[in-house]
């Protein structure tokens, strides 16, 4: 699994940054970003529940 963050739709809430720091990070100017590889194994559920939470509905799975 990998997700992605749509950079036009994400407004910096950083939610996706509180439920899963392993994957997500802020950029300087506060705008959400994943890492581009493979969600790390165990950390599958967390980052799904980033995907569900994402007030912006900016976080997308990608197969």
């Amino acid at each position: 699994m990998r997700v992605a963050v749509d950079e036009d739709r994400c407004a910096g809430h950083g939610m996706c940054l509180t439920l899963c720091p392993e994957v997500f990070e802020m950029t300087e100017d506060g705008w959400a970003v994943a890492d581009p590889g493979d969600v790390p194994p165990g950390l599958e559920d967390a980052a799904r529940e980033a995907v569900q939470n994402c007030p912006e509905r900016a976080i997308r799975e990608i197969d």
